[in-house]
């Protein structure tokens, strides 16, 4: 008998336990969903200008359409070498997007996009006149390249290629930080 209640016990703590758990873990049937709301917001301009001084690229700050979020800016070095400042953003449907700035080399920021590997080529895009080469990544996200003023830019992410060209027309128009070096 004894036995018995104490496996009652740990059976009712087990279930108490998945209980409390089920709260955070929602079943989706379409696929996970981003609520904007409890993610962070940034102020891009300011970090640009915050990181400008350090960079020896200038920086592109994009105007994005009324309703976007941006939710990260960071700067990182690929292994091949260079300097990469990267900006995420939340579409107002929820999609994410990720802007990268650098001197790094057209193959290495690839290869840190792509996970080490490297992408396959889908070709060239023109957006308002300015040429992007188009590539699919690991995970199945576009990835766009272009160089503009001397500077490397690569779009990505799990945007709709409206998305795309929006975030690419953003940056190309962007106003430019000046470096700091």
């Amino acid at each position: 008998m004894r036995d018995m209640v104490g496996a009652l016990v740990v059976l009712a703590v087990v279930v108490l336990a998945a209980g409390g758990l089920s709260r955070s873990c929602t079943f989706a049937p379409t696929g996970p969903t981003v609520d904007a709301s409890r993610l962070p917001v940034v102020d891009v301009p300011a970090e640009l200008t915050r990181l400008a001084p350090d960079s020896a690229f200038p920086l592109r700050v994009p105007a994005v359409p009324e309703g976007w979020r941006a939710n990260a800016v960071d700067r990182s070095a690929p292994p091949e070498g260079g300097h990469v400042v990267s900006t995420g953003f939340l579409t107002p449907d929820g999609r994410y997007l990720r802007l990268q700035q650098g001197d790094a080399t057209e193959e290495a920021m690839l290869r840190a996009e792509a996970g080490g590997g490297m992408a396959a080529g889908q070709g060239a895009i023109d957006v308002n006149g300015q040429q992007w080469v188009a590539y699919a990544g690991e995970r199945g996200e576009q990835i766009w390249i272009t160089d503009v003023d001397g500077v490397r830019l690569l779009v990505t992410g799990s945007g709709t290629d409206a998305d795309f060209r929006t975030l690419a027309v953003a940056a190309v128009r962007g106003e430019v930080i000046a470096p700091g070096r």
